[in-house]
């Protein structure tokens, strides 16, 4: 076979975030269940591979590396790589769509990896809360996946997602984080419960609550979290008459005592902080601070900031379990409280 041919079938993907190396890898896999590249055949080199595909001569030695490290080729000195074998043992090949690549969503992204191992193929793309990006990736993507996983958030727009994700073939489809009404027939769901998540955390650390009087919570005009959670704010508001506040720019306020910030945001735990220090409020007895989704800093800044916060290393799990299972269902996801000095 000649290198040039090599084009044919194999090709790097530019708008999928999934590493060059892997895709390399994945696209000499699915030639090789084909039948486009058979046993014994001899592949391009690596200065060959890295002229051809455009890319550097690690990417290319990392996928060769990968893909004996399988099993799928040997290297033989003097001679060059060999597909050794044409028994390729992946039959899970996942379209895995996120709305963008933050700390949290790569906690989940490397758990789904983890847990779904090394026999299935991921192509991995990222949209950035874009509908238009969103739409043209799962419009263009191929129809030989045996899974597609999508997280569906949207800045603007998104309103009639559900007609393009209705066109993906539902024993297929499952939605992660974040559920959409209208999607047809049967099909998994790992979900965020964002009314009740966000209502039950409230209720859960109501007692410390009691010493302030408003709760504020931090909601950019623009910004792709779902309405649930100012519902489930709301209410729980309401029903222990506290007095509250949506806020769209925590940069306008002016923070006054007994009162507590929830954030969504890194950058607004932020702005709050500067504020305090500024106005000379202490955090956790002038003001309460609550700050969604848990990372380490939080459990040292002040010592310690209170979060709530889905378990988004068992949500990367329980996708990756439901594919292996086969069997579509609707769970929501654990979300727990981490009660800490600053509220």
């Amino acid at each position: 076979m000649k290198a040039s041919d090599f084009l044919n079938f194999i090709f790097i993907d530019e708008y999928s975030a999934t590493p060059k190396y892997l895709q390399l890898s994945y696209s000499i896999i699915a030639a090789i269940e084909d039948g486009k590249i058979t046993k014994d055949d001899l592949l391009p080199s690596i200065n060959e591979l890295s002229y051809l595909l455009e890319i550097s001569r690690d990417t290319a030695e990392k996928g060769y590396r990968y893909l004996k490290k399988m099993g799928v080729i040997v290297s033989v000195p003097g001679k060059g790589y060999y597909v050794s074998t044409e028994e390729i043992k992946k039959k899970i090949k996942v379209f895995l769509l996120f709305n963008k690549l933050s700390a949290h969503k790569k906690i989940i992204y490397d758990s789904f990896v983890s847990s779904l191992g090394e026999d299935a193929t991921i192509d991995f793309y990222i949209y950035n809360n874009d509908y238009s990006l969103f739409k043209k990736l799962i419009k263009n993507k191929n129809n030989d996946y045996s899974h597609y996983v999508i997280i569906p958030h949207f800045v603007e727009g998104g309103e009639n997602a559900h007609e393009i994700i209705n066109t993906i073939p539902k024993e297929k489809l499952i939605l992660l984080d974040k559920k959409l009404n209208k999607i047809e027939g049967v099909y998994g769901a790992i979900y965020e419960d964002f009314e009740k998540d966000i209502y039950s955390a409230l209720d859960e650390v109501k007692e410390r609550l009691a010493k302030y009087e408003t709760i504020k919570i931090i909601i950019p005009e623009k910004s792709y979290f779902p309405k649930e959670i100012v519902n489930g704010f709301k209410r729980f508001c309401q029903q222990y008459a506290f007095n509250y506040k949506v806020i769209k720019n925590i940069q306008d306020e002016v923070l006054h005592k007994g009162e507590v910030y929830i954030n969504l945001m890194e950058d607004d735990l932020v702005a709050i902080i500067e504020k305090a220090i500024s106005q000379d409020l202490q955090v956790g007895g002038d003001i309460g601070i609550i700050s969604y989704n848990e990372t380490p800093l939080k459990r040292l800044i002040l010592n310690g900031i209170t979060t709530v916060s889905t378990d988004f290393k068992a949500m990367g799990a329980m996708v990756a379990e439901m594919i292996k299972s086969q069997k579509p269902e609707h769970v929501a996801v654990p979300f727990k409280v981490n009660l800490r000095p600053s509220l």
